[in-house]
């Protein structure tokens, strides 16, 4: 069959094209699922007792240093083009067995990116926004505004989701791997 693009696509080479696309996308929502779980188990628990000069530095780095474009493709932007392209790949094929796994681990994956844009970015802006620890007058005022423990709670839940997620893709690929079998 011949596609608008004008590519011969038979069904083998999309069955390929579909399955490269379930690795990306369960590589990518693995590595998010780690990289909220590092936070949810270690970076978190570790900065809780830090002093607040101490946690605002570290944290205000740490958020400096995440903003990069091999975190960007590599996870938070890479998974959700990856799970989406999954889905839409399973959308009206032979393996229509991988359409709700492969949708629910998209939605999934979702809750953790809307999550991310609604309460991670606006409380780490705003730890930013008030400029370098040595240079901040009431150190604590401004950790209490950060408002951890709300920050650590909805971590939890990207842990969660995309953990969930990555177990929806993973079994995805043995599904395809079943059907291609």
């Amino acid at each position: 069959m011949v596609t608008a693009i004008g590519t011969r696509f038979d069904g083998v080479m999309l069955d390929d094209i579909r399955t490269l696309a379930l690795l990306a996308a369960t590589m990518t929502t693995g590595l998010m699922a780690g990289y909220f779980g590092l936070y949810a188990h270690t970076i978190m628990p570790g900065l809780k007792s830090a002093g607040d000069h101490v946690f605002i530095a570290s944290f205000q780095a740490l958020d400096r240093a995440i903003i990069n474009p091999w975190f960007m493709v590599s996870g938070f932007l890479g998974s959700l083009v990856f799970t989406a392209a999954a889905t839409a790949l399973s959308l009206g094929s032979e393996q229509r067995s991988l359409l709700p796994w492969a949708a629910g681990a998209l939605v999934l994956y979702l809750v953790a990116f809307v999550t991310t844009i609604a309460v991670h970015l606006p409380l780490n802006d705003a730890l930013k926004a008030a400029g370098p620890p040595d240079r901040i007058t009431d150190l604590a005022g401004v950790r209490a505004a950060f408002d951890e423990t709300r920050w650590v709670r909805w971590n939890v839940l990207r842990t969660l989701t995309t953990s969930v997620a990555f177990v929806c893709l993973a079994w995805s690929l043995v599904l395809q791997g079943r059907l291609a079998g």
